[in-house]
């Protein structure tokens, strides 16, 4: 079986207060976008896990990918689970603020649940997600939502973006989420950024806000260039998205890529889906 696990961008993204489990209760919009890895899952003889991988280079021990981390936490519940062989081709950009990883994780579970006929719903998937990360969730409902606490309180919500254009900018540059949060404050009187989608996207400029900029821009100078950059080329909407380091513009006609192509970034152009 093989399924498209696709990446997300926030709308806006604020930090509203810190949580007494260390974790942050946030306020954001998800959306999702058609830039896709490949999962492919087949059974296997053996009652073990088999795992490799094509496309992007991943970092890391194979017990830590969110596909097989996804399999044991199914395999915890339902032994029946037998063994399988994943390959994963690798096409989201890493470490980008896309969730391309949590995706993986995610749609690992929803194929385990269509491909063994587990009888799991969306709520229970959902639970499982949860587990392997706290942006994991959105990528079961896998449609635009607004979210708060640790991203995993979903409400869904109506947003086209289909007449527009998405550019997305990957710098390959790695930003520590650590880091991004250090100069963060927490702000709980802060506008929603539920409401002010709600607006025509030429008013979300000033309003619709990534808390993690400012920390971002001030360790890496030149990511601020590259939003600066969206705007000069005719973005009516220009944002990083999550903790970064990928930018992403909004325009109402598919842009000249070229200077940033020139400049080494990873480039692509998306076409919403309504």
């Amino acid at each position: 079986m093989v399924v498209f696990p696709n990446a997300k961008i926030n709308l806006g993204l604020r930090i509203t207060s810190k949580r007494s489990d260390g974790y942050h209760n946030l306020d954001t919009v998800f959306y999702p976008i058609g830039l896709c890895d490949v999962l492919e899952v087949v059974q296997h003889p053996s009652q073990e896990i088999i795992f490799n991988s094509s496309g992007k280079k991943i970092e890391g021990s194979i017990d830590q990918n969110l596909c097989v981390k996804a399999y044991h936490l199914l395999k915890n519940d339902f032994p029946q689970l037998p063994g399988i062989q994943i390959h994963l081709h690798k096409h989201i950009p890493m470490g980008a603020g896309m969730g391309g990883g949590s995706a993986d994780g995610a749609f690992m579970i929803k194929l385990l649940n269509d491909k063994f006929k587990l009888g799991l719903d969306n709520e229970k998937m959902e639970c499982y997600a949860l587990q392997l990360g706290s942006d994991c969730p959105i990528f079961i409902i896998n449609k635009s939502c607004y979210a708060t606490g640790r991203g995993e309180e979903m409400e869904e919500i109506q947003l086209d973006l289909s007449s527009y254009f998405i550019l997305l900018i990957s710098p390959g540059i790695h930003v520590s989420t650590a880091e991004a949060f250090k100069n963060v404050s927490p702000d709980s009187s802060i506008r929603s950024c539920k409401e002010i989608i709600q607006q025509p996207i030429g008013n979300w400029k000033d309003a619709l806000i990534n808390d993690f900029e400012k920390s971002v821009f001030l360790l890496h100078p030149v990511l601020k260039e590259i939003k600066e950059d969206l705007y000069a080329k005719g973005a009516i909407y220009a944002s990083m998205t999550g903790s970064g380091s990928s930018f992403y513009g909004i325009f109402t006609s598919a842009p000249n890529s070229k200077h940033f192509v020139d400049n080494g970034y990873e480039v692509n152009l998306i076409k919403p889906q309504n």
